[in-house]
Protein backbone atom coordinates (compact mmCIF):
# COMPACT_ATOMS: atom_id res chain seq x y z
CA UNK A 1 0.00 0.00 0.00
CA UNK A 2 0.94 3.59 -0.82
CA UNK A 3 0.69 6.02 2.37
CA UNK A 4 0.97 9.68 2.36
CA UNK A 5 1.36 11.20 5.88
CA UNK A 6 0.73 15.20 5.38
CA UNK A 7 2.38 17.21 8.03
CA UNK A 8 2.37 20.70 9.40
CA UNK A 9 6.09 21.98 10.33
CA UNK A 10 7.63 25.21 11.04
CA UNK A 11 8.42 27.63 8.54
CA UNK A 12 12.00 27.58 10.89
CA UNK A 13 12.09 24.48 10.53
CA UNK A 14 12.96 23.21 14.36
CA UNK A 15 11.94 20.01 15.48
CA UNK A 16 10.74 18.67 18.53
CA UNK A 17 7.70 16.44 19.33
CA UNK A 18 5.80 16.46 16.38
CA UNK A 19 8.00 16.10 13.99
CA UNK A 20 9.68 13.12 15.66
CA UNK A 21 6.27 11.48 15.84
CA UNK A 22 5.80 11.97 11.70
CA UNK A 23 9.17 10.25 11.64
CA UNK A 24 8.52 7.40 13.90
CA UNK A 25 4.81 6.89 12.18
CA UNK A 26 6.51 6.89 8.30
CA UNK A 27 9.35 4.57 9.54
CA UNK A 28 6.22 2.57 10.80
CA UNK A 29 4.58 1.43 7.92
CA UNK A 30 7.69 1.02 5.86
CA UNK A 31 8.90 -1.20 8.42
CA UNK A 32 4.96 -3.09 8.06
CA UNK A 33 6.20 -3.39 4.34
CA UNK A 34 4.05 -0.23 2.87
CA UNK A 35 5.68 2.34 0.67
CA UNK A 36 5.08 5.59 3.26
CA UNK A 37 6.12 9.12 2.16
CA UNK A 38 5.90 12.23 4.24
CA UNK A 39 3.85 15.11 2.69
CA UNK A 40 5.23 18.31 4.60
CA UNK A 41 3.17 21.26 4.46
CA UNK A 42 4.85 24.72 5.86
CA UNK A 43 2.26 26.24 7.69
CA UNK A 44 2.94 30.02 8.87
CA UNK A 45 0.42 30.80 11.17
CA UNK A 46 1.93 34.33 11.46
CA UNK A 47 -1.48 36.27 10.20
CA UNK A 48 -4.97 34.82 9.67
CA UNK A 49 -5.14 35.22 6.49
CA UNK A 50 -1.95 33.01 6.37
CA UNK A 51 -3.60 30.77 8.50
CA UNK A 52 -6.68 30.62 5.74
CA UNK A 53 -4.17 30.21 2.71
CA UNK A 54 -2.69 27.27 4.62
CA UNK A 55 -6.04 25.38 4.56
CA UNK A 56 -6.64 26.07 0.89
CA UNK A 57 -2.97 24.83 0.10
CA UNK A 58 -4.08 21.42 2.03
CA UNK A 59 -7.80 21.64 0.12
CA UNK A 60 -5.55 21.59 -2.93
CA UNK A 61 -3.11 18.82 -2.26
CA UNK A 62 -3.12 16.14 -5.11
CA UNK A 63 -2.93 12.90 -3.26
CA UNK A 64 -4.68 10.45 -6.04
CA UNK A 65 -1.36 8.44 -6.31
CA UNK A 66 -1.75 7.51 -2.46
CA UNK A 67 -4.02 4.50 -1.38
CA UNK A 68 -4.59 6.07 2.15
CA UNK A 69 -4.03 10.10 3.60
CA UNK A 70 -2.78 10.40 7.04
CA UNK A 71 -3.80 13.86 8.20
CA UNK A 72 -2.03 14.94 11.57
CA UNK A 73 -1.83 18.31 12.63
CA UNK A 74 -3.65 21.83 11.33
CA UNK A 75 -4.30 22.31 8.58
CA UNK A 76 -3.72 18.95 7.32
CA UNK A 77 -7.14 17.66 7.59
CA UNK A 78 -7.96 19.75 4.53
CA UNK A 79 -7.12 16.83 2.09
CA UNK A 80 -9.38 15.13 -0.38
CA UNK A 81 -8.47 11.44 -0.39
CA UNK A 82 -11.40 8.59 -0.20
CA UNK A 83 -9.21 7.04 2.39
CA UNK A 84 -8.77 9.93 4.66
CA UNK A 85 -7.67 9.01 8.45
CA UNK A 86 -7.09 11.99 10.61
CA UNK A 87 -4.21 11.01 13.34
CA UNK A 88 -5.03 14.58 15.17
CA UNK A 89 -2.11 16.01 16.85
CA UNK A 90 -3.10 19.38 18.06
CA UNK A 91 -5.48 22.35 16.30
CA UNK A 92 -4.34 25.37 16.02
CA UNK A 93 -4.69 26.31 19.88
CA UNK A 94 -4.74 29.69 20.02
CA UNK A 95 -8.39 29.25 18.63
CA UNK A 96 -9.23 26.64 21.34
CA UNK A 97 -8.31 26.59 24.41
CA UNK A 98 -5.16 28.99 24.79
CA UNK A 99 -7.49 31.47 23.27
CA UNK A 100 -7.96 33.75 26.54
CA UNK A 101 -4.85 33.20 27.21
CA UNK A 102 -3.19 34.52 24.08
CA UNK A 103 -5.70 37.60 23.70
CA UNK A 104 -6.59 39.34 26.90
CA UNK A 105 -9.46 41.24 25.21
CA UNK A 106 -9.57 39.61 21.79
CA UNK A 107 -11.38 41.80 19.00
CA UNK A 108 -14.69 41.08 17.76
CA UNK A 109 -12.46 40.35 14.19
CA UNK A 110 -10.48 37.65 16.82
CA UNK A 111 -14.04 36.30 17.94
CA UNK A 112 -14.96 35.64 13.94
CA UNK A 113 -11.63 34.12 12.87
CA UNK A 114 -12.46 31.40 15.92
CA UNK A 115 -15.45 30.79 14.34
CA UNK A 116 -14.62 30.62 11.12
CA UNK A 117 -11.60 27.89 12.21
CA UNK A 118 -13.88 26.30 14.61
CA UNK A 119 -16.60 25.54 11.40
CA UNK A 120 -13.97 24.20 9.10
CA UNK A 121 -12.00 22.09 11.35
CA UNK A 122 -15.73 20.48 12.80
CA UNK A 123 -16.70 19.70 9.10
CA UNK A 124 -13.12 18.28 7.58
CA UNK A 125 -12.72 16.19 10.68
CA UNK A 126 -15.82 14.20 9.81
CA UNK A 127 -17.69 11.90 7.49
CA UNK A 128 -17.48 12.11 4.27
CA UNK A 129 -14.33 14.89 4.55
CA UNK A 130 -12.62 12.35 6.88
CA UNK A 131 -13.01 8.75 7.29
CA UNK A 132 -11.81 8.34 10.79
CA UNK A 133 -10.40 10.47 13.76
CA UNK A 134 -7.80 9.05 16.38
CA UNK A 135 -5.99 11.63 18.88
CA UNK A 136 -2.42 11.42 20.86
CA UNK A 137 -4.04 11.61 23.87
CA UNK A 138 -6.64 12.14 25.82
CA UNK A 139 -6.27 15.76 26.62
CA UNK A 140 -7.08 16.40 22.55
CA UNK A 141 -9.91 13.98 22.81
CA UNK A 142 -11.56 15.73 25.15
CA UNK A 143 -10.80 19.17 23.56
CA UNK A 144 -12.05 18.02 20.06
CA UNK A 145 -15.08 16.90 22.24
CA UNK A 146 -15.49 20.51 24.03
CA UNK A 147 -14.87 22.69 20.76
CA UNK A 148 -16.02 20.34 17.55
CA UNK A 149 -18.51 17.71 19.18
CA UNK A 150 -16.15 15.32 17.93
CA UNK A 151 -15.59 11.86 19.41
CA UNK A 152 -12.05 10.61 18.62
CA UNK A 153 -10.10 7.67 20.29
CA UNK A 154 -6.85 8.14 21.90
CA UNK A 155 -3.80 5.83 20.36
CA UNK A 156 -0.76 7.04 22.40
CA UNK A 157 2.28 7.00 20.73
CA UNK A 158 5.31 5.56 21.27
CA UNK A 159 8.30 6.54 21.72
CA UNK A 160 10.89 7.34 18.97
CA UNK A 161 13.25 5.75 19.94
CA UNK A 162 14.56 2.94 21.99
CA UNK A 163 18.11 4.52 23.16
CA UNK A 164 16.63 5.66 26.79
CA UNK A 165 18.84 4.19 29.12
CA UNK A 166 18.45 3.87 33.07
CA UNK A 167 21.32 4.94 34.92
CA UNK A 168 22.07 6.26 38.60
CA UNK A 169 19.67 8.75 40.54
CA UNK A 170 22.10 11.55 40.14
CA UNK A 171 21.92 15.44 41.78
CA UNK A 172 20.06 17.09 39.42
CA UNK A 173 16.31 17.50 37.92
CA UNK A 174 16.24 17.79 34.43
CA UNK A 175 14.26 19.75 32.00
CA UNK A 176 14.57 19.57 28.06
CA UNK A 177 12.37 20.72 25.08
CA UNK A 178 11.46 24.27 23.80
CA UNK A 179 11.40 27.19 26.22
CA UNK A 180 8.00 28.68 25.04
CA UNK A 181 5.77 30.47 27.95
CA UNK A 182 3.09 27.59 27.73
CA UNK A 183 5.68 25.02 28.98
CA UNK A 184 5.96 26.81 32.14
CA UNK A 185 9.32 26.36 32.54
CA UNK A 186 9.16 29.41 34.80
CA UNK A 187 6.93 27.43 37.11
CA UNK A 188 10.08 24.84 38.01
CA UNK A 189 12.69 28.08 38.16
CA UNK A 190 10.04 29.86 40.92
CA UNK A 191 9.68 26.24 42.62
CA UNK A 192 13.71 26.24 43.38
CA UNK A 193 13.42 28.90 45.98
CA UNK A 194 11.50 26.95 48.03
CA UNK A 195 13.28 23.30 47.72
CA UNK A 196 15.55 22.35 51.06
CA UNK A 197 17.74 20.17 48.88
CA UNK A 198 21.19 20.48 47.31
CA UNK A 199 19.68 19.70 43.98
CA UNK A 200 20.19 21.13 40.68
CA UNK A 201 18.50 22.16 37.73
CA UNK A 202 19.19 21.79 34.37
CA UNK A 203 17.41 23.04 31.51
CA UNK A 204 18.06 22.03 27.94
CA UNK A 205 16.18 23.87 25.20
CA UNK A 206 16.04 26.80 23.47
CA UNK A 207 12.95 29.44 22.28
CA UNK A 208 11.23 32.60 22.14
CA UNK A 209 11.07 32.80 26.52
CA UNK A 210 15.08 31.62 26.56
CA UNK A 211 16.00 35.59 27.92
CA UNK A 212 13.29 35.96 30.37
CA UNK A 213 14.04 32.36 32.10
CA UNK A 214 17.48 33.35 31.82
CA UNK A 215 16.49 36.83 34.02
CA UNK A 216 14.47 34.85 36.27
CA UNK A 217 17.00 32.26 37.34
CA UNK A 218 20.30 34.34 37.31
CA UNK A 219 20.75 34.61 41.26
CA UNK A 220 20.61 31.35 41.74
CA UNK A 221 23.65 29.23 41.15
CA UNK A 222 22.18 25.97 41.28
CA UNK A 223 20.18 26.40 37.43
CA UNK A 224 22.29 25.94 34.51
CA UNK A 225 20.89 26.55 30.98
CA UNK A 226 22.23 23.65 28.61
CA UNK A 227 21.50 25.18 25.32
CA UNK A 228 20.44 22.95 22.44
CA UNK A 229 21.97 19.16 23.13
CA UNK A 230 22.87 16.48 21.15
CA UNK A 231 20.45 13.21 20.95
CA UNK A 232 23.32 11.42 22.77
CA UNK A 233 23.62 14.25 25.75
CA UNK A 234 19.72 14.41 26.11
CA UNK A 235 19.96 10.51 26.71
CA UNK A 236 22.60 10.76 29.19
CA UNK A 237 21.07 13.84 31.15
CA UNK A 238 17.69 12.00 31.59
CA UNK A 239 19.64 8.94 32.48
CA UNK A 240 21.57 10.72 35.19
CA UNK A 241 18.51 12.85 36.59
CA UNK A 242 16.76 11.81 40.10
CA UNK A 243 13.37 13.54 38.59
CA UNK A 244 12.18 14.42 35.26
CA UNK A 245 9.64 18.32 36.51
CA UNK A 246 6.92 18.67 33.42
CA UNK A 247 4.58 21.13 33.53
CA UNK A 248 3.20 22.80 30.88
CA UNK A 249 -0.35 24.40 30.19
CA UNK A 250 -2.65 21.90 28.96
CA UNK A 251 -0.28 19.69 27.26
CA UNK A 252 -1.31 17.93 24.05
CA UNK A 253 0.92 14.94 24.63
CA UNK A 254 4.40 15.54 26.06
CA UNK A 255 7.29 13.47 24.94
CA UNK A 256 9.52 14.49 27.77
CA UNK A 257 6.94 11.97 30.12
CA UNK A 258 7.48 8.85 27.96
CA UNK A 259 11.35 9.66 27.38
CA UNK A 260 11.43 10.36 32.12
CA UNK A 261 9.88 7.10 32.00
CA UNK A 262 11.94 4.89 29.43
CA UNK A 263 15.01 6.48 31.63
CA UNK A 264 13.56 5.18 34.37
CA UNK A 265 12.78 8.67 36.19
CA UNK A 266 9.66 9.82 37.84
CA UNK A 267 7.98 12.44 36.71
CA UNK A 268 6.51 15.34 38.33
CA UNK A 269 3.49 16.94 36.86
CA UNK A 270 0.60 19.28 37.64
CA UNK A 271 -2.90 18.83 37.89
CA UNK A 272 -3.62 21.57 34.78
CA UNK A 273 -0.59 20.13 32.29
CA UNK A 274 -2.98 18.23 30.49
CA UNK A 275 -1.97 14.86 29.02
CA UNK A 276 1.05 14.02 31.17
CA UNK A 277 -1.80 14.44 33.82
CA UNK A 278 -3.74 11.83 32.54
CA UNK A 279 -0.49 9.09 32.20
CA UNK A 280 1.22 9.95 35.54
CA UNK A 281 0.11 8.03 38.29
CA UNK A 282 0.03 10.08 41.28
CA UNK A 283 2.73 8.33 44.29
CA UNK A 284 3.07 5.25 41.51
CA UNK A 285 5.12 7.06 38.88
CA UNK A 286 5.61 10.51 40.22
CA UNK A 287 3.60 13.28 41.44
CA UNK A 288 0.76 15.32 40.18
CA UNK A 289 0.90 18.48 42.02
CA UNK A 290 -1.08 21.82 42.13
CA UNK A 291 0.74 24.52 40.20
CA UNK A 292 2.26 25.88 42.93
CA UNK A 293 5.60 26.05 43.83
CA UNK A 294 5.46 25.46 47.39
CA UNK A 295 3.52 22.27 46.48
CA UNK A 296 6.43 21.11 43.84
CA UNK A 297 9.01 21.79 46.27
CA UNK A 298 7.93 19.52 48.68
CA UNK A 299 7.26 16.57 45.95
CA UNK A 300 11.61 17.26 45.11
CA UNK A 301 12.50 17.31 48.36
CA UNK A 302 10.92 14.10 49.32
CA UNK A 303 12.52 12.47 46.31
CA UNK A 304 15.53 13.49 47.40
CA UNK A 305 15.41 11.82 50.50
CA UNK A 306 13.34 8.75 49.17
CA UNK A 307 15.44 7.70 46.86
CA UNK A 308 14.38 4.06 46.31
CA UNK A 309 10.77 5.63 45.83
CA UNK A 310 12.25 7.65 43.57
CA UNK A 311 13.40 4.04 41.55
CA UNK A 312 10.31 2.36 42.27
CA UNK A 313 7.89 5.11 40.96
CA UNK A 314 10.19 5.37 37.51
CA UNK A 315 10.13 1.35 37.07
CA UNK A 316 6.55 1.87 36.95
CA UNK A 317 6.23 4.23 34.57
CA UNK A 318 8.75 2.54 32.32
CA UNK A 319 6.08 -0.59 32.83
CA UNK A 320 3.81 1.80 31.45
CA UNK A 321 5.60 2.53 28.33
CA UNK A 322 6.93 -0.37 27.35
CA UNK A 323 2.63 -1.57 26.76
CA UNK A 324 2.90 1.15 23.59
CA UNK A 325 3.11 -0.26 19.79
CA UNK A 326 3.74 1.89 17.04
CA UNK A 327 2.88 -0.92 14.85
CA UNK A 328 -0.67 -1.70 17.08
CA UNK A 329 -1.23 2.09 16.05
CA UNK A 330 -0.57 2.13 12.50
CA UNK A 331 -2.58 -1.18 12.08
CA UNK A 332 -5.52 0.64 13.63
CA UNK A 333 -5.37 3.69 11.12
CA UNK A 334 -5.22 1.54 7.97
CA UNK A 335 -8.35 -0.66 8.92
CA UNK A 336 -10.23 2.52 10.06
CA UNK A 337 -10.67 3.18 6.41
CA UNK A 338 -9.76 0.37 4.59
CA UNK A 339 -12.42 -1.73 5.73
CA UNK A 340 -14.80 1.23 5.45
CA UNK A 341 -14.08 1.17 1.77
Amino acid sequence: MKIAIVTSRTASGEAGGAERFYDALRHTFQNMGHIADEIPVVADESCFEQIQENYLYCYDLDLTSYDLAISTKAPTWLIRHPRHACYLVHTIRVFYDMFETSYLRPTLELYNQRKMIHQIDTAALQPPHCGAVFTIGNEVSKRLKKYNGIEARALHPPLWTERFQEGPFGDYLFIPGRLHPWKRVDLIIDTMQYVKSSIRLLIAGTGEHEETLKNMAKDDPRIEFLGRVTDDALFEYYSGALAIPFTPQREDYGFITLEAFASGKPVITCTDSGEAAEIVRDGISGFICEPDPRHIAKRIDWLCTNREEARRFGQSGKSWVARLSWQKNARILIDSVTNKT
